[in-house]
């Protein structure tokens, strides 16, 4: 379709703002067409409507709930390797045109004049995941409000009914819904929704001068009955265990053990300290030590890990990424050979390494970038009992916290539940414990690794904002680390 570009503002058409559609395909066709004749070599247009509540119980009381509701876009522009990005919430057409003129502008383009002639884009046929997996029913089917309450009071309720000397206790619940449309110049139209729901406690014991402060989250995709189906007992049950464990525990002595990594959230650190220098956007700053290290050993030949978006329900799971291609499995590394990096569509322009279906954003005010989504160390041959086993002194991490990371991988991390190891077995708890390492070196000294690989969600945040994934890993054997304490 050919139009002459003083046309553009006077037509009509007929897209809604209350659902993304195949009506949306003639403006953004319009709106693409009018971008690659000004010069630009690629445009994107991001169109999001979300609906999120936040949901807070401390002790036997509902002290916060918290709705937003958002609507907007974004549009990217290209032009060689250099791309900018614009975002705005008004979704009309004017508004939409305005955000492209002004990256056009940022670009150093000139819009095409009042004559000339603009080709609309071409897109392919609508992808249409929501209605192809039945998503559009997902948000009125989940939990409401009241209901919402009365869960995390119970949960509440059962964790001081099962823990003893407890100060405080606080459960929260989280439900974000999403409805994207991506159209993009290489003839890209795919439209999705996303449920994602989380679940988290922290329990607080003290009894005169001891402290214990644990907590869990529990997390998926994709389930309107996520809440209804959380097992609050097991749950508050773990806690009031790990919490009664910490209570009395010793504090541990600093210096250089072999450890235990527990399963799960214990993938955390291979999470923040390597998974983040195979992401390209490392390489284009140029603050990763693997850059040049593809095809090379970067870690002990017993470690294999996986970057992936396709595990049902999982809190990184997605069935398109941000910008509209389909996720996969990436295998990250190979009995310790590093195989590939995580790529969206600029960092693979800039490159060169392919593009992975990893471009995520936390919603149309960022520009997408590529990122983590389910990351986790492949399960091994070893059998949990043997990694113990091979220990005469070091330490169980079995329950992590927080933490932080430099920009090329030194990390530290708390470790909220921790147990001494003597003569291959677990003895005494321990607690203040802080692992401190660098990723290039910790790799290498993960020799052992069990069977039984357990993912866990998360929450991670990085240049294009906050996002869900899953953390993973099975038990793993540390032959060497440092470990802060007293």
């Amino acid at each position: 379709m050919l139009l002459l570009s003083k046309e553009l503002p006077n037509l009509n058409y007929r897209h809604t703002l209350q659902r993304f559609d195949e009506d949306w395909r003639d403006p953004l066709s319009a709106l693409l067409g009018w971008g690659r004749a000004a010069g630009a070599e690629l445009v994107e247009i991001f169109l999001e409507r979300g609906n999120s509540i936040s949901c807070l119980a401390e002790d036997d009381a509902i002290t916060s709930i918290t709705p937003r509701l958002s609507t907007g876009a974004g549009v990217r522009v290209f032009r060689g390797l250099a791309d900018c990005y614009v975002s705005t919430n008004d979704l009309s057409f004017a508004g939409l045109k305005a955000a492209l003129e002004k990256g056009l502008s940022l670009m150093g383009l000139t819009p095409p004049g009042p004559t000339a002639l603009v080709s609309a884009i071409n897109l392919e046929m609508l992808q249409d995941y929501g209605e192809r997996r039945r998503k559009d029913g997902w948000l009125k089917e989940c939990s409401p409000i009241a209901e919402m309450g009365e869960i995390l009071l119970k949960a509440n309720e059962q964790l001081g009914r099962q823990a003893r000397h407890v100060q405080s206790r606080r459960t929260t619940y989280f439900r974000d819904w999403q409805e994207i449309l991506v159209a993009c110049s290489d003839g890209t139209f795919v439209r999705d929704v996303r449920l994602t729901q989380s679940v988290s406690s922290t329990l607080l014991c003290a009894d005169g001068s001891h402290r214990a402060s644990v907590s869990q989250r529990s997390g998926g995709t994709g389930d309107p009955d996520f809440l209804r189906r959380w097992d609050l007992e097991a749950h508050s049950r773990e806690l009031a265990e790990a919490a009664g464990q910490m209570l009395y525990a010793d504090y541990v002595e600093s210096g250089t053990y072999p450890i235990v990594m527990s399963n799960a959230f214990g993938g955390v650190i291979f999470h923040e300290a390597c998974g983040h220098l195979l992401e390209t956007t490392q390489i284009e700053r140029k603050t990763t030590p693997f850059a040049d290290k593809k095809g090379q050993k970067i870690a002990h030949k017993n470690l294999t890990a996986w970057d992936e978006g396709l595990s049902e329900g999982a809190f990184g799971s997605l069935d398109v990424d941000d910008e509209g291609m389909p996720v996969q499995r990436t295998l990250l590394i190979e009995k310790g050979i590093l195989k590939n990096f995580l790529a969206d569509r600029a960092g693979s322009m800039r490159t060169g390494h392919p593009r992975t279906g990893s471009g995520r954003r936390q919603n149309y005010t960022f520009a997408p970038a590529s990122r983590m989504r389910n990351t986790y160390i492949a399960p091994g041959d070893a059998e949990l009992d043997d990694l113990f086993a091979s220990i005469d002194k070091g330490i169980y991490c079995k329950r992590m916290g927080g933490g932080s990371v430099g920009p090329t991988g030194q990390f530290n991390f708390a470790v909220e539940e921790a147990y001494l190891i003597q003569n291959g077995k677990i003895t005494k708890p321990l607690k203040g414990a802080t692992l401190i390492g660098e990723a290039k070196d910790i790799l290498t000294k993960i020799s052992m690794c069990s069977k039984d690989l357990s993912l866990a969600a998360g929450f991670c945040g990085s240049v294009s904002g906050s996002i869900y994934v899953t953390v993973g890993q099975p038990h793993i054997k540390v032959d060497s680390i440092t470990v802060g304490g007293r």
